[in-house]
């Protein structure tokens, strides 16, 4: 496979392995340079399989990253592969996936009102087929009580934006009316870790120190 504009910085290759706006901005706000190229990794039998087997939210987080990262790595071969994954967990270690429509989105948001859940952010970088690198961050996010009324209105004019997200909410934009209390990054709230990823980058000689 021929890979077109692959972008080096001191010779090391670093390519995204999704498409997620979301991430590339984050990667590009913070001054790496990177391409995004999709993985091709089928994410949801995978991840139901997972889940069947019953792993925990922090390594079904950790696991989907390595997926993506590993896949693309295998596929061509040369520079750093990031790959990146988010996982939801309710109080009772459930998790919540993407909305498929604005009625589940409603239904989300309802089940996340007035209680706190966790979110994993994942980061695994592969060389050569394999990981070589990862990290798992948290945050905890305590949802205000929400009315009916509130939650319709947040949908109908957030869908475009939040169809998306797992949790149904951007933290950066007007997702930020949902909560009471947030402890962790908002990096990390974002769907990346990216305060250490940027230590490793920085540790590799991508990065200045």
């Amino acid at each position: 496979m021929k890979i077109k504009r692959l972008l080096k910085v001191n010779d090391v290759s670093l390519i995204l392995a999704s498409k997620s706006k979301a991430r590339l901005a984050m990667l590009t706000a913070a001054g790496v340079t990177v391409e995004a190229m999709a993985p091709n990794v089928d994410e949801d039998s995978l991840k139901e399989g997972l889940k069947s087997e019953g792993v925990t939210a922090r390594n079904l987080a950790d696991a989907l990253a390595e997926a993506k990262a590993v896949r693309l790595s295998q596929r061509i071969g040369a520079g750093m592969i990031l790959g990146g994954d988010q996982v939801l967990a309710l109080a009772d270690g459930s998790m919540l996936d993407k909305p498929v429509d604005r009625a589940e989105a409603m239904a989300h948001l309802k089940l996340l009102s007035g209680k706190k859940h966790k979110l994993f952010s994942a980061a695994v970088i592969a060389e050569q087929g394999r990981s070589v690198w990862r990290h798992v961050d948290i945050a905890t996010l305590s949802v205000r009580q929400l009315s009916d009324s509130f939650i319709e209105h947040y949908v109908d004019s957030e869908w475009d934006r939040i169809q998306y997200c797992v949790g149904c909410y951007e933290i950066e934009g007007r997702g930020s009316q949902l909560f009471s209390d947030i402890s962790g990054s908002q990096f990390t709230i974002m769907g990346l870790p990216l305060l250490h990823l940027l230590d490793y980058l920085r540790i590799r000689g991508i990065l200045p120190t």
